[in-house]
């Protein structure tokens, strides 16, 4: 598919991945105090849903890497002190009581992800220990998702075998660019063989579902060698494979600084190469989910597609709709229907916070009822490539024409750019639109049109 570079020249803009609505940058540092007080007052269950039958989420950040990654804008912490991680185990271990000992059920465990960092910086030793916390203190069962992020220059086999015995069945492996100039350009050199070897050790354990994780837009690409990078992955046959766009932001991640702008690919060039790698990987069988996920057509997350269950948490696109997201770690996020809570982003901090019997939360946001619904178009619109009118009129007793009249005059430029098509009581994507997908789902963003700034975002295109 040729794009028409006028159109990416107009929509090229910052702004959201909607992995949350209300976003990130809404959450409220000054009243979290006052709000958690309340909230862990009273304990948990009124800040969750009154639906029981919802199991839990639950997300836990490993912030420590051994080096510098100069692309990465993870919250990280870069040491080759294998003790750091049986310090911060410490105190994940009291921060998950002061939760528990607030929460009248935690019901059925339906997913875990660890990410980092590099969840692989902790040794075989410090993994089973970390198994075993979750294990006494969660309903986890053979049904459970459980995810960790690897690193393949870090995944020997012994502690493959430690994320096997405590229940890990998904892999995410960051491969970000086979090409050597680029990894060099980024500092992370990771030839083809390691990733290789990595993928061969997580199904010999029995870790079957493997996620590979590529990044366009990097210092040096381009649509040849990043199509090449993207065909020589597929012969490691990945359940899912993320393709996400770098986001330069150099005044905020300093690291970025050491990554020559010159070599940086024009925003055509980089879409370029979006648009060739999604048509190659459909071509090869994957279905595409949404915005930069792919998957296979047996994969949980197609299913998911397809039932209507899909989500987007803090963690990107999701199998689970109905499960409350509990954050353990430095800068993690909870999520929770109608409250967002995030962590210290700083070490010290964080230990601080729990050190005193209090909750490591920094940020708070209770969601109204205006948010929840427009949460709901919003995340309609990434994880249906759809909205549907009536099922939204039906939930919230609203007419959806008369509601959301100016959002819908917003959407006729895109309409004419050829993005959706309007039918009877809804409104479809088509394959171009799919590409300008944060755009249109910005239209329906209060925040963004009450002006609140866009620089703490990546661009859409």
């Amino acid at each position: 598919m040729k794009i028409p570079f006028d159109l990416v020249r107009r929509y090229d803009q910052p702004g959201p991945r909607y992995t949350s609505y209300p976003t990130a940058v809404e959450f409220d540092g000054e009243s979290s105090l006052s709000a958690m007080k309340t909230i862990w007052g009273v304990g948990l269950e009124d800040a969750r849903t009154s639906d029981h039958v919802r199991g839990l989420s639950i997300y836990l950040h490993l912030p420590f890497c051994r080096s510098l990654c100069w692309y990465c804008g993870c919250n990280k912490v870069i040491t080759r002190n294998p003790t750091a991680a049986d310090v911060y185990l410490d105190y994940l271990e009291k921060e998950m009581d002061l939760w528990l000992n607030r929460m009248a059920s935690n019901g059925p465990v339906r997913q875990i992800h660890f990410g980092g960092g590099t969840p692989t910086f902790l040794n075989p030793s410090q993994l089973n220990r970390l198994g075993g916390m979750l294990h006494q203190r969660f309903s986890i069962d053979n049904d459970t998702e459980f995810s960790v992020e690897i690193d393949p220059r870090h995944s020997e086999p012994d502690r493959v075998a430690a994320l096997a015995n405590m229940g890990c069945n998904r892999a995410s492996l960051g491969v970000q660019d086979l090409d050597t100039d680029v990894q060099k350009a980024i500092h992370r050199i990771q030839p083809f063989d390691m990733t290789e070897k990595s993928v061969f050790l997580l199904r010999n354990a029995g870790i079957h579902g493997v996620n590979l994780d590529l990044i366009y837009g990097l210092p040096l690409q381009n649509r040849s060698t990043f199509l090449q990078t993207i065909q020589k992955v597929m012969t490691l046959r990945p359940d899912r494979l993320a393709v996400y766009s770098y986001a330069h932001l150099p005044d905020r991640i300093p690291s970025q600084r050491l990554i020559d702008p010159e070599t940086m690919p024009s925003a055509d060039e980089k879409l370029g190469m979006f648009v060739e790698s999604s048509e190659s990987l459909v071509e090869s069988g994957m279905e595409w989910i949404g915005m930069d996920h792919f998957a296979r057509p047996e994969d949980s997350l197609t299913r998911a597609l397809s039932e209507g269950s899909l989500q987007r948490n803090f963690q990107g696109y999701s199998t689970e709709a109905r499960t409350d997201l509990i954050g353990f770690g430095v800068s993690a996020i909870s999520q929770f229907d109608s409250l967002y809570l995030q962590n210290e982003k700083e070490l010290d901090l964080y230990y601080d916070r729990i050190d005193r019997g209090e909750p490591a939360v920094a940020k708070t946001l209770i969601l109204h009822d205006e948010d929840r619904l427009r949460r709901e178009v919003i995340m309609e619109v990434m994880c249906r490539n759809e909205l549907d009118y009536e099922a939204i009129e039906s939930r919230w007793g609203i007419s959806f024409p008369v509601y959301f009249e100016q959002e819908l005059e917003r959407l006729d430029p895109m309409e004419k750019d050829g993005f959706l098509v309007r039918r009877e009581r809804m409104l479809e994507l088509t394959p171009l639109g799919r590409y300008f997908l944060r755009n249109m789902a910005m239209v329906f963003d209060a925040y963004r049109k009450v002006g609140t700034s866009t620089a703490a975002f990546s661009r859409t295109v």
